[in-house]
């Protein structure tokens, strides 16, 4: 497989000139010979166009020339500028900007820039073009008459799908329809109401939308930020709450140290949490407890001599007194 490293040289260059002068074209190769691919040299394919703004069905319609028989130089013709405004109307893309986007295209060849609207002889003569490729819907230029009406009468016609849905008038079309957008985008990015083509008033319109839009994006984010930090606030909240049914659990639960501790030692804890019971008193006989003690005298005369005669004088003088 051959590497591709580079553009498609343009039909001048020494690349393009070389292999076009290596081409016998005086032998002619028929339509049955190149898909029996039996050609004794390189088919040279020819594909033209506009290729303003050149998209995926460009890109298709090429590729599809490059595989339309084995061994194929496939040749692509880019019109002007000036005859593409005078022929079919204004192009988005300059001619030098669609010159390059189809020479780096990987199945082209060769391009002729300035091509042709309509292909003669003397063209196809100088290009040594075998066959030309092109979808087969009349293509007409303000007639009746079809521009490829000549390739096809001479054999040299093979047409080639269009891919549906894309285009480049589907692309502009888009381009029309959103152009507020598109012009407060590139006002955002720094073009000038001038460059867009844009008066004074609708340009502080779309730059006053463009503010608006971006306090919006600036709430929007800002509210975003809020239920982030509030989710993350509750995520560690239940986290943090986890951790504490578990650390009460660990404690307090039926199997809980703190249970299991009190069971272990419930005498040892019973005797320290309840007082201890009151000592027994000793009985004493009600006498005992009831009667005063005993009173001794300050003198006791009981032991001395003569003690009795002293306590009976004293006897008779509280039985009778001394009469007067």
């Amino acid at each position: 497989f051959q590497t591709i490293c580079k553009p498609a040289p343009f039909t001048d260059d020494e690349e393009a000139v070389r292999d076009r002068d290596a081409c016998d074209y005086t032998k002619k190769i028929t339509l049955e010979m190149a898909k029996a691919g039996s050609a004794p040299r390189p088919i040279r394919v020819y594909a033209d166009g506009i290729y303003d703004l050149f998209h995926q069905g460009h890109a298709r319609q090429l590729m599809q020339a490059k595989n339309l028989f084995p061994n194929v130089y496939l040749i692509v013709g880019v019109n002007s500028d000036a005859l593409t405004h005078q022929c079919k109307g204004r192009t988005v893309m300059t001619e030098d900007e669609r010159y390059e986007a189809v020479r780096h295209c990987r199945y082209v060849d060769e391009v002729v820039p300035d091509a042709p609207w309509t292909l003669d002889d003397e063209f196809l003569e100088k290009h040594k073009i075998d066959f030309v490729a092109h979808d087969d819907i009349p293509y007409t230029t303000g007639s009746a008459t079809d521009v490829y009406a000549h390739i096809k009468a001479r054999g040299m016609f093979i047409s080639t799908e269009r891919t549906e849905g894309v285009s480049t008038s589907d692309v502009v079309s888009r381009i029309v329809k959103d152009y507020d957008v598109y012009v407060r985008r590139n006002l955002a990015r720094g073009y000038s109401a001038k460059d867009l083509n844009v008066s004074y008033i609708n340009e502080k319109k779309y730059r006053l939308q463009n503010k608006l839009d971006d306090l919006k994006k600036k709430g929007k984010e800002m509210i975003e930020d809020i239920e982030g930090k509030r989710t993350d606030l509750i995520s560690k909240w239940e986290e943090k709450s986890r951790e504490f049914i578990d650390t009460f659990l660990m404690l307090f639960g039926r199997d809980g140290r703190l249970t299991q501790y009190l069971s272990e030692k419930k005498d040892s804890v019973m005797s320290a949490l309840s007082p201890p019971s009151s000592p027994k008193a000793i009985s004493h006989s009600s006498e005992e407890c009831n009667s005063p003690p005993a009173k001794t005298s300050k003198f006791d005369f009981s032991s001395r001599a003569g003690a009795s005669l002293v306590d009976d004088d004293y006897s008779d003088d509280d039985l009778e007194p001394e009469r007067m």
